[in-house]
């Protein structure tokens, strides 16, 4: 497959697409500011290249066929994708507005983003972002290959080269457990008397660096963890200790998110683990990064 864009067929699509809503190829041509002979004639090689027929034409108007009637959701789809496309590139190209593509976990989409997002607006009033929730994991590769400018995850230490990370949020390291559950009864929690217990962890595929820490440090204290589940996120964690399914590491401020039947102990080694980092790529320039990393730095 060729990695030309084919810039025939969308303007191929597009008129389609006008024929298709003005049910009327003199209308058609005249929105498209063409004649109608053009028209026609590019209908027909866009039938012929696809191998359908597309429209019933009759003195009492154009119908679109079946098979044209079947593809239209979808023409109208890659139209609305189309100008959404051109507007950004028309925008930055002219210098009106940035464009932003962050990657975060949800966590900080509920902390973190929201208030830095805010501020960049504020100062920018064209400012177009984009978010999207990513796994820790995800954040990296992303960066580099340019489809994310700037990530929120849960990563500490080197993660690779030519990628800046900044941590934004620590907390103590606590264990969740069932509220029956005996250790539930102590203000503090040793990590070796999790020996025998079942732990659900966040799963390293989502954020090898963090799962390899906690072991790490389980190890460190004489605890071989016992890994029952691996889930996606902190609340899971927690979902998953009030479903009787074994206990859980988790950041001490989790406690708000605990339901009735599970409680939160800290540790009675301190242990402090990053909850939220900002992560972005040195090698490729971006202001709306730069204003964002100062920002959260001056916090």
């Amino acid at each position: 497959m060729g990695n030309a864009i084919d810039f025939r067929l969308i303007r191929q699509l597009w008129m389609f697409l006008t024929v298709a809503e003005e049910q009327h190829f003199g209308r058609a041509a005249k929105r498209l500011n063409m004649s109608q002979p053009p028209l026609t004639e590019q209908i027909k090689v866009l039938e012929q290249s696809l191998k359908l027929q597309l429209f019933h034409r009759s003195r009492r108007g154009t119908q679109l066929s079946p098979a044209g009637a079947a593809i239209l959701p979808a023409v109208r789809q890659f139209a609305t994708q189309v100008e959404r496309l051109e507007r950004v590139v028309r925008e930055v190209a002219a210098g009106q507005s940035g464009v932003l593509h962050v990657g975060a976990i949800t966590s900080a989409m509920l902390e973190t983003v929201p208030p830095l997002l805010n501020e960049l607006k504020r100062a920018h009033s064209n400012l177009t972002v984009f978010v999207r929730e990513i796994d820790s994991v995800e954040a990296i590769p992303a960066l580099e290959a340019g489809e994310l400018d700037l990530a929120f995850v849960r990563l500490d230490g080197e993660v690779g080269s030519g990628i800046a990370t900044m941590p934004l949020a620590e907390d103590r390291l606590a264990v969740a457990l069932p509220r029956e559950h005996p250790l539930a009864r102590l203000p503090r929690v040793r990590l070796r008397s999790l020996a025998d217990e079942q732990l659900v962890m966040s799963s390293r595929q989502v954020s090898p660096v963090y799962f390899d820490m906690l072991t790490s440090v389980c190890r460190s204290h004489g605890l071989t963890p016992r890994v029952m589940h691996e889930v996606r996120s902190v609340t899971s964690q927690i979902a998953y200790v009030g479903c009787g399914q074994g206990v859980a590491l988790v950041p001490a401020s989790m406690r708000k998110l605990a339901p009735e039947n599970v409680v939160i102990r800290p540790l009675k080694e301190k242990v402090m683990v990053v909850t939220a980092a900002a992560v972005w790529n040195k090698n490729r320039y971006h202001p709306m990064v730069d204003e964002a990393v100062l920002w959260l730095k001056q916090r």
